[in-house]
């Protein structure tokens, strides 16, 4: 039987019957897998339940379907239909724990020497200044880097274009008995520098402001990026690699920049805020002066040449600041996610809603974005506006057209004094918030009929 050629809409039935025959009318079989699961979640008698709720005393972190509780030491997936424990690290000393971690997984393409280097794994920085490579399904260490005995690194971070990973230790602060003394604290801070992919150090760089500017300057509320380039040399060859990266040795400072290098970019702008993004390069910001605020200005990154429409302003004087961004689908469109708490000239407070009247009492709010890439679906989490404990929606829109396509409530109120987050990934919605002093992960899943909720 030869495949279909006709362009028409394939129900999901279908699309399983012709790939149980394997056949292929082209794009791959994830992009056809998810073709079925985008129909199936927007069927009528479909819907998301809440499965699963879990408090906990610390942050609560999800990536990648594995919720982390207890600073990373508990682990819990949450592909299955209800979230499962993967894994609980032994307890750590106040010396030996995670101050900062990130999920790392290897491309597909790619040839690596050691097949644990192919499976996910969790990075993770300790107190006392130890990189550990995790398994991300079992805990188990699957590699150690000792980082420095001088110096306090504290932060994570990627350079995804180059794969390679960075540690940044804490900024060094001139003392007030130093700055007496008339001592002066060149170094600013200090990067540790890896290939991931497999695991590899680079070496650490000194961050010196005799050589390198600031990149913010908060008085002047300029931002500018400065590129190292060709501007660094390595030095130094490791005679007993060994010793390397091994306690108390660890990584010796091997990378000094020998020059100044120049400004790429510099910007005017409120807030020290910039955003740069679409194709080609553009940059998102608001002019330094008081006629401009509540605007969004869009230019050029290339010559800061203002775009077709590069001005955004609402045009009203809003409680809550309206929110702009570049599309995390690198399409080059921007979503502006407009306030709908305004303020009128005699002071009082209205909260408009579409294609409704300013004071309807049925008030609602955005509060984040999110997009699910793989079902190329935008979240909207929307609020109903009541002080204090509210009630809030998803609204699952069409990311081409903008076309709602279904609303999902949330169980849970919505306490808009503390902080949300939110991920939708396929058949899974977590909900994560902040209660006082304590956090709260809520899971929802796709079923066809409602479910017990397993409170833990």
């Amino acid at each position: 039987m030869a495949p279909y050629r006709a362009k028409r809409t394939v129900n999901s039935t279908e699309l399983l019957i012709r790939r149980s025959r394997g056949i292929r009318d082209g794009g791959t079989l994830i992009r056809q897998n998810m073709k079925v699961l985008r129909g199936i979640i927007l069927q009528d008698n479909r819907n998301f339940v809440k499965v699963w709720s879990k408090t906990s005393k610390s942050t609560i972190m999800y990536e990648n379907g594995k919720i982390y509780f207890e600073n990373y030491q508990n682990c819990y997936s949450s592909v299955l239909a209800e979230p499962r424990s993967l894994y609980k690290l032994p307890k750590r000393s106040k010396l030996e724990k995670f101050e900062d971690a990130l999920l790392c997984q290897s491309p597909l393409e790619e040839t690596l020497a050691s097949p644990s280097d192919h499976k996910p794994s969790l990075l993770a920085l300790t107190a006392n200044n130890w990189l550990y490579r995790l398994s991300a399904e079992t805990g188990e260490e699957l590699q150690r880097v000792y980082l420095s005995s001088k110096h306090r690194f504290r932060y994570l971070g990627w350079d995804v274009s180059q794969e390679m990973l960075y540690v940044k230790s804490v900024q060094n602060k001139e003392t007030p008995l130093a700055r007496l003394a008339g001592v002066s604290q060149n170094t600013l801070m200090h990067l540790a520098i890896f290939h991931v992919f497999p695991l590899q150090i680079v070496g650490i760089l000194e961050i010196n402001k005799k050589v390198l500017r600031l990149v913010c300057s908060f008085i002047k509320k300029n931002v500018s990026v400065e590129g190292i380039q060709m501007y660094v040399i390595l030095t130094g060859i490791w005679k007993r690699q060994s010793l390397l990266g091994e306690a108390p040795f660890g990584i010796p400072v091997n990378i000094h920049i020998k020059d100044c290098p120049p400004v790429l970019f510099e910007v005017s702008c409120s807030n020290n805020g910039v955003q740069i993004g679409g194709y080609p390069w553009h940059y998102i910001y608001t002019p330094p002066h008081d006629h401009h605020k509540g605007t969004h200005h869009i230019c050029s990154l290339k010559d800061s040449t203002m775009a077709t429409n590069g001005i955004q302003n609402m045009n009203c004087c809003s409680l809550e600041s309206d929110g702009i961004f570049f599309h995390p689908d690198d399409s080059g469109r921007i979503i502006h996610p407009t306030s709908q708490v305004t303020v009128t000239s005699s002071g009082r407070t209205v909260k408009r809603r579409f294609h409704q009247l300013d004071d309807d009492p049925d008030q609602e709010t955005f509060r984040m974005v999110e997009y699910e890439d793989e079902l190329d679906l935008l979240a909207v989490v929307v609020t109903n506006g009541e002080e204090g404990e509210g009630k809030a929606h998803i609204r699952l829109h069409d990311n081409q057209s903008g076309q709602l396509q279904r609303t999902i409530d949330l169980v849970e109120p919505w306490d808009e004094t503390f902080r949300h987050e939110l991920f939708f990934d396929k058949d899974t919605i977590i909900h994560i918030e902040q209660k006082n002093t304590n956090f709260c992960c809520h899971v929802y899943k796709l079923k066809a009929t409602r479910g017990k909720v397993a409170e833990k």
